[in-house]
């Protein structure tokens, strides 16, 4: 499996959009993207404008489709205006996972 972590600082006034938008885009991509396993939102507990997206995918290949897919381009047309980011924080194979040879 293909995951990563990655976090984007938010303007206080957007907070709200910010996750209605990362959430559409998860319910989307589980639903509609066969290599997509995991999409969560995460609040940082110490600064309210950090977002986190915990994303894992069946391998690379999977992510890559989902960076070139129609919910990713949506999500990034309207966060990049009140979003700073993706700040890419973790990203790797499971290890022992068969994805990773």
């Amino acid at each position: 499996m293909y995951q990563f972590l990655v976090s984007f600082t938010v303007q206080p006034e957007h907070r709200d959009d910010f996750i209605r938008a990362a959430r559409k885009t998860g319910r989307d991509s589980l639903a509609n993207e066969p290599g997509s396993h995991r999409f969560e939102v995460v609040a940082d507990e110490q600064e309210a404008d950090v977002l986190y997206l915990n994303e894992v995918y069946e391998d690379v290949d999977a992510f890559n489709a989902h960076a070139g897919g129609p919910y990713f381009t949506a999500f990034f047309a309207e966060v990049s205006a009140y979003a700073e980011g993706p700040t890419w924080l973790m990203r790797g194979n499971l290890i022992g996972d068969e994805a990773a040879a």
